[in-house]
Order: C-alpha cells, then structure tokens, then sequence
C-alpha cells in the first residue's frame, strides 16, 4: 500500500458537500513520522456549528421517518465500500497518526465490526407488546430517534471511534454531526465520501473540524439532543457537565490507567508478548493500553529480564514501513510530555530498566518519535502510577498476593480495563467477580468487547449511564415510549377517580 499524500487544506462536511466555512483560524496537520507539516486544518467557529445543526435538523424528519429495513440497507452499503477501502483508508491513519498500518488496519476492522452490527437496526429496534395487559387492553413500547447527536472523538482512534457512534446513531433514526480530533482530521472526510456514495441523504451526517469552540457550541446548541464524546477524564467530566446542563444526554468516555496482574503460574512466554504489544503497540496511544503490569510474588525476578530484553528489540520506524512495530507519537507535544513522565518517574525513586527517551530513528530524524520504556519499582504513591501517561511506558509494580493485587487495582481512581493472566480457573473466577473494572480480560490483554457488546468502564473513566455501541448504544441514541391501547366498545361508563389497576 502507498503511503498517503495530500496537501490540500482540510475543511468541514455540511449537507453532503466539502465546505471551508467561516473560520479564518488555522492549524498545521503533521505527519508524525517526519516532522512535516504537508496540510492545513480549517478550524471551525460556532457559525459553522450552526450552519452543521441546520442541515441536520432540516434532515431528521424524512430520514427519522424512513423505515429502518430501508436505513439499514444503505448501511450496508456504506459497509461494502468501508471493506473496499479500507487499506485507503488506514494509509490515511498512519499519514496523520503515525500507528504501523497493520494497527491501522486493525482499527478500520473494528469500526467495520460496528457497521455491520447497526445493519440489523430492524431487529434491534422491535419493541415488546403485552396483549391483555388489563381488560380489553394491550400495552407496547416502541424506541424512536432523539434527532440531532453529536459525537467528539480523540486522535488515537480517528476512524473506530466514529465508528462506535455514527453507524448506530443513524441507522436508528438520527442525524449526526462529528467533531473530530484536529490533529488527524481525514479518515472523517473520508467516510463522510464514502456515506454519501452509500447513497445516505444530505445532512444525515455532518463534519465540523475545530476544537474548543466547536466543542462548546455543540455542547451548548439548543437544537443537539445527544453527545458521545471518548477522551482524557478531565475532558470528560467537563463535556458531561456541560451538556447536562444544557439538557442533553451524554454519553462520556474518560481516561484509564489499565493493569495487567501476572500470577506466578502465568505462561511466562505468552504473558511477554501480552506485555509488549498492548504496552507499546500504538505507541502505548490507546485508552485500553496496559500500562501497569502488577507482578505477582516470585514471578517479577522471572518477567523482568525477559520484558526488557524485549523493550529495547523494538522495531521502531515509520508505520508505512512493513515491519514496524511501533511508529512515532502523534505530536511533539505529546512526545514531550511522555518523555517529562520518565524524568518524573526517575526523580520519585522508580527503576528505570529502559529508557526510551531520545531515539532517533535514521532518515526520520525530525519525526516524533520515543523508545518503549520500561520501569520496575513503582509504587501506587508515584505520579506515573497514578496519572494516565498515554505513551510507551510500562511500569511493573511488586505485590505480595492476588488479594493485593485486586485491592491496588479497585483502589485506582480509573476502572477502564484490566487483565489477568494465569492457569487457575479459580483465581480467574474470583479476579472477574471482584475486580471493579467495565472491561476484564482473562489471559486476554486489550478485552475491547465486540460490537454486539458495549464499550465502556466505571468509575472516573465514564461519565453518563451508557456504554458506547451495542445494544446500550441503540439505547442511547433513542428513547422509549410506551402505548396503552383500548376501544371504546371496551370502555365502562362513567368516570374512574381511582388509580388504574389491572382488572
């Protein structure tokens, strides 16, 4: 696959059309692996927002109106042309993010796993009748569409985290505007085209580039219903206050800090390759990245050497190159904020076994790029334990036993995912019950559930009721209502002032 190139500025999507707005702000879009900066992002402004809710509200009728069997049907044809592109389309991740394009290939297959599932909309739509439910009276609850939604979503995941909430969104009945990250702004573009040429009407779905004023106009608008946003908590707690208090329904997915326990009869060989890839696949840019490994009793002496040696074997280079396994981060910022964090590690006392700080990869050498870091001696009191880092840094903390090991993690202010890795089916019984974590793995590393499930973990990494896709996201995209039905041949005279019973 060819690397992707494209210089022209990148702009909005209203009603069916590419639209460069109102906005005269703009930002460059880099591609991390080099340094350059070979496109510009329009940034929106509040007026591009409303001119977005415009053509989407103007849509909702008709489209909330076509029978699902039909909206469906152009889902499914959105998810042809999703299959057929999808190596343009990861090629487009890897340009602007900088994962390896197999990871990019792997996220586009896990947006595609969404897609087919809003394709049984038909099915996941049908309500429950209760006939006789009193005399002569029969009760149903139908699900219908809020209206106008809107989805914000992060850079780490620029086509599967759209994926968890537009195709869900839409084929139960909505319109949708996206707001995406402003540094890797073109799978949106790119899956908008393809919509359109699965024959989805204009303003059905809408792109608004831009960052904290587009946020906050769509967080304010009176006419968006509905928000799904997936980012750092502290964005996340402010997106779900925000739009709460504005009246809409939010659905807000926070940060994580994700252990992986190690018990002393692990499979140490598989439990390395666990390590390495959920540690430093994506370049540790993953909400669901193992970034603690929690080592059981004698089992740390044991796994450390063998995940170090492994750290510094890393295939570090750019993404498009086929046997990367780790490109650059997506930013300088960003590069240097990790690298900060493995200062701050070295400062609070932790053992520093690799540092990744500095690589320079040959004929890169302006990319962003850092090695996989490896800490052994952290302890829960330390800011890199703590603190969502969001980069290659793998810290190993000691404990004594499994119940240990469960009170650090549930006493951890984020429950996103965990794992734990063993052969006895009795502690992986008991770390599945009492672990207080949304996402659990069993000698699985990254436990994203399937489309058919919900994405979603507890405490300070969601906001809101919901989890993301699945059933809980036709959930969330509609509301129940329930009708009560009789006739008037059934209807005793007179008037009741009593409470209605069932008769």
């Amino acid at each position: 696959m060819q690397a992707y190139k494209d210089t022209a500025d990148v702009t909005h999507y209203i009603h069916g059309e590419p639209v460069r707005g109102t906005g005269q702000r703009t930002q460059p879009i880099f591609n991390p692996a080099t340094g350059e900066r070979p496109r510009q992002l329009v940034l929106g402004e509040a007026a591009d927002v409303d001119a977005a809710v415009a053509s989407a509200k103007a849509a909702f009728p008709k489209w909330g109106n076509t029978p699902p069997i039909r909206r469906a049907r152009v889902m499914l044809r959105f998810l042809e042309l999703m299959n057929k592109h999808r190596d343009e389309l990861a090629a487009i991740i890897t340009a602007e993010h900088g994962k390896v394009f197999s990871d990019a290939q792997g996220e586009v297959a896990r947006g595609i796993d969404v897609v087919e599932f809003a394709c049984g909309v038909p099915q996941l739509l049908k309500g429950d009748y209760t006939e006789q439910v009193s005399t002569d009276i029969d009760n149903w609850t139908v699900r219908q569409p809020l209206g106008v939604v809107a989805g914000i979503t992060p850079f780490n995941f620029p086509c599967m985290v759209p994926c968890w909430m537009f195709p869900v969104a839409i084929a139960t009945g909505n319109t949708f505007i996206l707001k995406p990250s402003e540094r890797d702004p073109s799978a949106a573009l790119f899956m908008a085209k393809l919509l359109k040429e699965a024959g989805l009407p204009d303003g059905v779905f809408n792109v608004v580039q831009g960052d904290k004023v587009v946020v906050d106009a769509l967080l304010a608008h009176p006419d968006v219903k509905a928000v799904s946003f997936v980012g750092s908590t502290p964005i996340a707690n402010y997106i779900y206050e925000t739009g709460a208090k504005h009246g809409k329904r939010v659905q807000a997915l926070g940060g994580a800090k994700n252990h992986l326990v190690v018990m002393p009869d692990a499979d140490l060989d598989k439990t390395v390759d666990a390590l390495i890839g959920a540690g430093y696949g994506s370049a540790g840019e993953r909400c669901m990245a193992v970034s603690v490994a929690v080592l059981v009793g004698d089992v740390a002496d044991r796994i450390i050497p063998r995940l170090a040696q492994r750290a510094k074997e890393l295939i570090i280079k750019n993404g498009m190159e086929p046997d990367a396994e780790m490109g650059p981060i997506v930013t300088r910022q960003a590069l240097e904020r990790i690298e900060g964090y493995i200062d701050l590690g070295v400062k609070e006392g932790a053992q520093l076994v690799v540092d990744g700080r500095g690589l320079k990869v040959k004929g890169h050498e302006d990319g962003f790029f850092t090695g996989g870091t490896l800490f052994d001696h952290v302890t829960p009191d330390m800011r890199i334990y703590k603190e969502e880092i969001f980069g290659p840094v793998l810290s190993c903390v000691r404990v004594k036993d499994f119940t240990e090991a469960v009170d650090l993690i549930n006493a951890h202010e984020f429950g996103n995912g965990v794992a734990c890795f063993t052969r006895d089916g009795h502690v992986a019984r008991e770390f599945a019950r009492r672990i207080e974590v949304g996402m659990v793995g069993i000698n699985v590393p990254i436990p994203v559930p399937m489309a058919w499930h919900g994405f979603g973990g507890w405490k300070r990494s969601l906001f809101g009721d919901m989890h993301a896709y699945g059933e809980e996201g036709v959930r969330f995209y509609t509301k129940q209502k329930s009708i009560m039905q009789r006739w008037p041949e059934s209807i005793e005279k007179g008037a009741e002032f009593a409470m209605p019973t069932a008769k």
